[in-house]
């Protein structure tokens, strides 16, 4: 059965991600489409920033700094973003207030939460406001602002101003990237203005990352490693990154 071509799009991107190269002729075969559509999807995906079309097909761009969208990072590595929200969902405590992002991340965190009284909820995340619809235990703010395409994210003047006018507990983050030297880096400007705004916000500073972004520079910096309290992730960090945690003050908590 032939497929809507943003779903197409979409799958191909997935299956991109998870082999690190197709071929159209088979593509072509898989979603019953022509081998001209297919090098059409491909020719939207190298224009994005996704892919890199080679004889026959297309190799993934392991240098692109875009985000996926969000229904394919949803589904990606699941069993880490599962660790970090049992992690953090002891640390939430009842009435607490919080900024959650735009993340995949952030929505396992959320349902880990479930059964907590009173929180407070303020996030530009769509994926986010729409899993904590029906729940009436809650209190849900949405920021505003304006909706980038694909990735369920709210941005721009209206979020900032926004998260300006709250003071929370705790923010927590996502990046797309972690390094010594770099700090914490996202895939866009926009993205990363949003969450430095949380940042400034909020008391307590725990950045939610799994171990794929560690020594990953991605884009846009967020901020500086030493302006986050916390950092929870799936695995146990390197030797080298423990000392470097411990030597700036932060605490790092991971499933053994």
């Amino acid at each position: 059965m032939a497929t809507l071509s943003i779903e197409r799009k979409n799958l191909i991107l997935e299956k991109l991600n998870k082999d690190k190269k197709v071929v159209v002729s088979k593509l072509a075969e898989e979603f019953s489409v022509s081998e001209e559509t297919i090098r059409r999807d491909l020719d939207k995906l190298e224009k994005e920033g996704f892919a890199i079309k080679s004889y026959g097909g297309a190799i993934l761009n392991e240098n692109n700094d875009n985000d996926m969208p969000f229904q394919l990072r949803q589904r990606s590595n699941m069993e880490g973003k599962r660790a970090i929200a049992r992690i953090l969902s002891e640390y939430i405590k009842d009435g607490d207030h919080i900024f959650i992002d735009p993340s995949s991340t952030g929505v396992s965190i959320i349902k880990a939460c479930e059964g907590k009284k009173h929180l407070t909820i303020i996030t530009n995340s769509v994926e986010v406001l729409l899993e904590l619809s029906e729940n009436d235990e809650w209190d849900v703010i949405s920021t505003g602002g304006q909706l980038v395409p694909n990735y369920l994210a709210l941005v721009g003047p209206k979020c900032i101003n926004s998260i300006e006018s709250f003071h929370a507990d705790k923010v927590i983050l996502s990046c797309k990237g972690l390094d010594m030297e770099r700090g914490i880096t996202d895939a866009n400007e926009l993205f990363s203005q949003v969450k430095q705004k949380m940042l400034k916000s909020a008391a307590q500073k725990i950045l939610a990352v799994d171990s794929s972004k560690f020594n990953k520079i991605a884009f846009s910096q967020i901020c500086k490693i030493g302006d986050i309290d916390m950092v929870v992730t799936d695995k146990k960090p390197s030797e080298a990154w423990l000392k470097y945690f411990d030597d700036n003050g932060i605490s790092v908590l991971y499933e053994e």
